[in-house]
């Protein structure tokens, strides 16, 4: 039976009380050892071995998009714009799956196991997709990709969250989550040169091409070897010891030395430790003691979902249906607007930890619309070039992809640490269904009647999911700049 009395600290490790596992009671300081670091090495390598996911995701989405031109005038595919809207959707679907599954079973066993199961189904399944040899097989094999991104997107926001410096936080989850653009800019590329005719026959090309995200998971896969589980995971489910020599050998990386709690004292929590939670009190949590903070969550994923996935994934489709560019020309345009969508956050990142997060997202979020309302209705009257359509998508996104990242920032740091996998699961999969699976198949369908108009309608309406979203921030949002993630949100394992 554990003892109801705090243990004592010696230089910051938690000396348990009797017993062992779940329901033991620790003190602890390791989570102001670890937000009282200065940034290093460690924290540069952690951002490239887990921050790479967005790299993935951006490679894979741009792919189908650059692609879609190619597998229309496949030999063995001729797929419509309607199988490509479906093969997209079919890829949030998948998203979706992953992400509601990974997602319970990284708050149950940890982060680290999940991102290598995660990362070995991207792997396969977009080796696979290279093979498909009809809609079907393309759509499940992208549904399969879709799967091992969305749980690669639980696991490693969570754990980034638990590693990084509180002060440092928003920026680097922006600038992380901004990275998908680099994927797009080298599916971009991969695109230009595979859908070269002069290089690769026209039903090689786009298959090689999926090849490229499988290469880039092999490195990404050794890189994550050395990443360790989240010490704040791990003091909650039962390995308080373990924890502790965690955070003595980041201290030592960063510092050369364990920090000395008489030379810098450091906040102490108290904790009763449990081995999972349970999914009832999983659903309190997020929707009755926490819902003004679901709301904003669920708001910010729903709009910035719709807003992405359905431009973005019919991109493509634009420039060749209404300005007449050849697909295998698609790439050129996809690196400037890459480029805006990186940008966005690297440039805007740190405003979100100095002015504050409610300010940047309202102001975001709202620029964000009131650009695209803007933008459509000059596409709608015909104005634009496809040359000045992309410059406008560039100066649009320069905003919304900040915007897009704060959603992932915002739920993934307002909940108890118990449920934040889960909660970053549930928001992007609710936002993803609502906002996402939807966006690119009807935008495919509106891009086939052949209305600008009707385009319009479908722009109007991601521009109004912006601005709403944003009322919604102004009203509830959280002001969780440079606060310690139990601050923001107090553990459910916490001992008063």
């Amino acid at each position: 039976m554990a003892l109801q009395h705090s243990p004592a600290i010696d230089n910051g490790m938690p000396r348990p009380a009797a017993g062992a596992g779940a329901d033991r009671i620790i003190e602890t300081t390791i989570p102001s050892r670890l937000d009282a670091l200065t940034w290093s090495g460690f924290h540069t390598r952690v951002v490239l071995a887990l921050g790479i996911t967005w790299i993935l995701d951006g490679l894979e989405v741009t792919l189908a998009g650059a692609l879609s031109g190619a597998l229309k005038d496949s030999p063995s595919l001729h797929f419509s714009n309607f199988d490509l809207g479906l093969a997209n959707s079919g890829y949030l679907v998948g998203a979706v799956l992953g992400a509601v599954g990974f997602g319970w079973l990284t708050d149950r066993i940890g982060r680290r196991k999940l991102f290598f199961v995660t990362l070995a189904l991207y792997l396969s399944a977009t080796a696979a997709t290279a093979f498909s040899w009809n809609v079907a097989s393309y759509v499940l094999f992208r549904c399969l990709t879709g799967a091992g991104i969305g749980g690669e997107y639980t696991a490693i926001n969570s754990t980034i969250q638990e590693l990084v410096p509180a002060r440092y936080r928003g920026w680097t989850d922006l600038v992380i989550n901004g990275s998908f653009w680099i994927g797009a800019a080298l599916g971009a590329s991969s695109a230009i040169v595979l859908l070269d005719p002069a290089l690769a026959p026209p039903d090689l090309g786009w298959r090689i091409a999926y090849f490229t995200g499988a290469v880039l998971g092999l490195f990404v896969l050794v890189m994550r070897m050395w990443i360790p589980e989240s010490p704040r995971w791990l003091m909650i489910h039962g390995h308080p010891e373990e924890a502790h020599a965690i955070v003595d050998d980041i201290e030592r990386s960063v510092i050369g030395h364990t920090q000395n709690k008489r030379e810098q004292p450091f906040a102490k929590i108290k904790l009763k430790m449990r081995d999972h939670t349970p999914l009832a009190e999983v659903a309190h949590t997020l929707f009755s003691a926490y819902r003004q903070r679901a709301l904003v969550g669920l708001c910010m994923m729903v709009a910035q979902a719709f807003f992405y996935n359905a431009i973005f994934f019919t991109f493509a489709l634009v420039l060749t249906d209404f300005y007449g560019v050849a697909s295998d020309r698609i790439g050129w345009y996809i690196l400037p607007f890459a480029a805006g969508n990186f940008l966005g956050p690297l440039m805007l990142g740190r405003l979100f930890d100095t002015l504050g997060r409610r300010t940047m997202i309202v102001l975001t979020y709202g620029v964000s619309g009131v650009l695209l309302m803007l933008s459509g209705y000059l596409f709608s009257i015909g104005v634009l070039s496809a040359q000045s359509q992309t410059i406008a998508w560039m100066v649009i996104f320069f905003f919304a992809s900040p915007a897009a990242s704060a959603a992932y920032l915002t739920v993934s740091e307002t909940f108890p640490l118990e449920v934040r996998a889960l909660a970053i699961a549930l928001f992007y999969a609710i936002g993803t269904a609502i906002g996402g699976v939807a966006g690119p198949a009807l935008f495919g369908a509106l891009i086939d009647s052949g209305s600008r108009g009707s385009v319009f309608g479908g722009y109007l309406f991601g521009a109004v999911l912006m601005i709403a979203a944003a009322g919604v921030a102004w009203r509830y949002a959280v002001n969780a700049e440079r606060k310690s993630l139990e601050t923001v949100a107090k553990p459910l394992a916490s001992v008063e």
